[in-house]
């Protein structure tokens, strides 16, 4: 019998109304897609690395970096589509392969500013506490969020303006940073979501919050790998 396997599924759809051509756009000399897979397969705790994509020239990238892919069927690689969706596809095309899934590590391609460390680090918490779940979290402090009602009126959302406080007296607050999940096959297929169960957080710096959607957005990420990440003496293994 196969041993049970963490497995990485990384979802890299062709459209992107925001970047033509994103998940394979240039980012630090790699296509972006590139950098999340690198990271996985330098991770020691995750086994195999997959990516679903509708795109064969994001496929052909995959398997030029050392990824396993998944064709995505069009029905679900839609603007109107979830990463649900995508997952639950890749883990029964996996599973239909004879591999046995212990746990899924869901990163987000446009999430580079990470290592692989992050994975091992948040898959050994995930194991040590016995999640059904975890998403990665940034801590913030002074998170003042207004909302506009239908109105135009604007309300504070998180905190009380007229009784403001110090901002070493606030509870912490973690923000869902988009970077990567983690979750079981079971907690996936019951809840139809990646989060449900036992959640936890794995807490990264807040430097590495920050997603690729907008052209800017490859110019700010690149100076912060670089600065970070990318330095003489570091890696992002």
């Amino acid at each position: 019998m196969k041993m049970a396997e963490n497995i990485a599924i990384i979802l890299a759809r062709g459209g992107s109304q925001g970047i033509p051509g994103k998940n394979i756009a240039t980012f630090c000399g790699k296509p972006l897609v590139a950098w999340t897979i690198e990271h996985s397969l330098d991770a020691q705790h995750i086994d195999s690395v997959w990516v679903s994509s509708d795109d064969t020239n994001i496929l052909n990238v995959a398997k030029e970096y050392g990824a396993e892919v998944i064709p995505r069927p069009s029905h679900i690689s839609g603007d109107t589509a979830s990463s649900e969706s995508g997952w639950l596809h890749a883990l029964k095309y996996i599973q239909e392969t004879g591999r046995s899934v212990k746990l899924i590590v869901g990163p987000q391609c446009t999430s580079p500013v990470r290592s692989s460390v992050d994975f091992d680090g948040a898959i050994q918490h995930f194991i040590e506490q016995n999640l059904d779940s975890l998403f990665s979290a940034s801590l913030v402090t002074d998170f003042n969020i207004w909302k506009p009602s239908a109105d135009g009126q604007l309300s504070s959302y998180t905190y009380d303006y007229k009784n403001r406080g110090r901002r070493q007296e606030k509870p912490d607050q973690f923000l869902e940073n988009g970077s990567f999940w983690i979750f079981t096959p079971d907690c996936i297929q019951s809840h139809n979501n990646r989060l449900g169960g036992k959640i936890g957080i794995w807490e990264m710096e807040l430097w590495k919050s920050f997603q690729i959607d907008e052209p800017s957005d490859l110019t700010f990420c690149e100076a912060l790998m670089n600065s970070f990440l990318l330095n003489e003496g570091c890696s992002t293994k």
